[in-house]
């Protein structure tokens, strides 16, 4: 495998299980990106029920996190954070890859040198 692994920080990692324990299934946190908003990407998160041939997997926390190979290249080496402010609470990036997201924050575009 070449670059970065994909990590959870603890509190991802927690609320992770937490939601596979409450689906009753799934062996992984599927993460990925769509090409969507202003500013080009956007991230797609999901449990995962079987790994494909096409995933990649990695560990972190004791917490499995699988990545489809085609978006592996504008998520290397990032970090997941679980984060709650108020009610509301999401899931977020920290993406060494990204070079500018947009006003509304939900989509970014990635720099020059990340290619497919």
């Amino acid at each position: 495998m070449n670059g970065m692994p994909i990590t959870l920080t603890e509190n991802a990692a927690k609320h992770i299980q937490q939601q596979l324990t409450k689906r009753g299934k799934g062996l992984a946190f599927r993460v990925g990106i769509k090409k969507t908003g202003c500013s080009g990407f956007s991230y797609t998160f999901d449990y995962a029920d079987e790994i494909k041939s096409d995933d990649q997997l990695f560990e972190s926390h004791s917490t499995k996190i699988v990545v489809d190979i085609d978006c592996l290249p504008y998520l290397d080496g990032s970090q997941i954070d679980f984060t709650k402010e108020g009610l509301n609470s999401s899931f977020k990036f920290i993406n060494p890859n990204i070079d500018n997201t947009c006003g509304c924050g939900d989509s970014f575009s990635v720099k020059e040198s990340v290619k497919i």
